[in-house]
């Protein structure tokens, strides 16, 4: 089963230490993963994903999310450069889950 999501959301930075920027899936996004397919042996309740934004295509893991009751999506420098984006801007992603 492809499970495959298209969505806008907005580029943030993490508040620690690290550079770390993210977008945060909507929650119908998050909702419709947590109940159409099971929980994933993977650490800290992450699964994998390929995502697209603009012409760049990559694998990562997307993370749960207490404060948001939601998952968290890294995108990496090299991404961010490549597509210029800029923190506090929306994003086009299309996030496919890769399940196993």
């Amino acid at each position: 089963m492809v499970s495959e999501y298209e969505f806008a959301a907005e580029l943030w930075r993490w508040t620690g230490e690290a550079a770390w920027h993210f977008a945060t899936l909507p929650h119908e996004v998050t909702d419709d993963i947590d109940e159409t397919h099971e929980a994933s042996g993977a650490g800290f309740g992450s699964r994998r994903v390929e995502v697209t934004v603009g012409g760049t295509t990559w694998r990562t893991s997307v993370f749960p999310d207490k404060n948001s009751a939601s998952y968290l999506l890294p995108i990496k420098q090299s991404v961010r450069s490549a597509e210029h984006l800029v923190e506090g801007e929306s994003v086009e992603i299309r996030l496919r889950l890769l399940v196993e």
